[in-house]
């Protein structure tokens, strides 16, 4: 959990850049401490982990070489960008920041997440919690998947669980670390359990986005799948900006029809996606 974030800074006057944003840490009861570059560098991890305490810490630092030695010790660090750094080479850095003072706690908060391989959850409902799809889901899907009517209209997991879970690993790196969006995992709050997969993603030769959902059969026709994909296509046009997104369905699967037109999708045409035919409905924003 993120408790509190480190600023190791090299550039002179540096705690007049961050006042705004350990102001909104400090709001959201995060600790903030300031730490001078040239002793990190002096001592290494060392000082570090003596005088800042390594868990549940960010850090941001303006120094490359300070980086460097955060990130060979495999710790959460943000690269700073500023006027004062041009010409310092930032290895391998996964998050870097310009006009720190605009910066905000969610930011980071968000950038924390990823760094540690933890999900991202992207919204609740009355029963549900939506959240990015993690390796330790996969149990839950093969649960999901092996009911018949499951993969009677949509694409069957890999027989091997490894290679499944390896996919799940790359998506998380390519797809959601990239786009911040994708297919994501669906959970009963008052259980905690995995009972589906939605989101939104992109299939290749179409220029929107694409709706895509599935719900465990034990929890099919209870309005589980209307509450999740209502909220998506809400958190589609609120947060990500998308005024079409469209969804495939085959011919014959009746109740996803029926669930898309409910949710304001209207009939466009019909497509061949790899030999199978589907109805391409889509759903305007308003």
């Amino acid at each position: 959990m993120f408790k509190r974030a480190a600023f190791i800074l090299k550039k002179e006057n540096a705690q007049s850049d961050i006042h705004a944003l350990i102001d909104d840490l400090t709001a959201n009861k995060i600790d903030s401490c300031i730490e001078n570059v040239d002793n990190i560098l002096k001592d290494n991890i060392n000082h570090t982990e003596k005088n800042v305490g390594l868990p549940d810490t960010l850090f941001i630092t303006d120094n490359a070489a300070c980086q460097m030695i955060l990130k060979s010790n495999k710790l959460p660090v943000i690269v700073y960008l500023h006027e004062k750094n041009t010409n310092e080479i930032f290895s391998h850095a996964e998050y870097a920041i310009e006009q720190i003072e605009e910066v905000e706690y969610e930011s980071l908060k968000l950038a924390y997440l990823r760094l540690t391989g933890q999900p991202w959850t992207i919204l609740t409902t009355d029963r549900c919690e939506v959240r990015e799809t993690t390796a330790e889901d996969a149990d839950s899907f093969y649960e999901i998947y092996k009911e018949p009517s499951i993969t009677r209209y949509m694409e069957d997991l890999y027989n091997d669980k490894a290679a499944e879970v390896a996919y799940i690993q790359d998506y998380i790196r390519n797809v959601y670390a990239f786009y911040g969006y994708g297919m994501w995992t669906v959970l009963e709050k008052s259980s905690g359990k995995v009972i589906g997969r939605a989101g939104i993603s992109w299939r290749e030769g179409f220029d929107i986005p694409e709706l895509g959902f599935v719900i465990a059969v034990p929890y099919q026709h209870q309005g589980y799948a209307y509450e999740v994909c209502n909220a998506i296509l809400e958190y589609g046009k609120t947060e990500l900006g998308f005024t079409c997104i469209q969804a495939l369905v085959m011919e014959e699967n009746e109740s996803s029809k029926s669930l898309c037109r409910k949710l304001g999708f209207k009939y466009s045409s019909k497509v061949v996606v790899d030999n199978v035919q589907y109805n391409r409905l889509t759903w305007e924003s308003v």
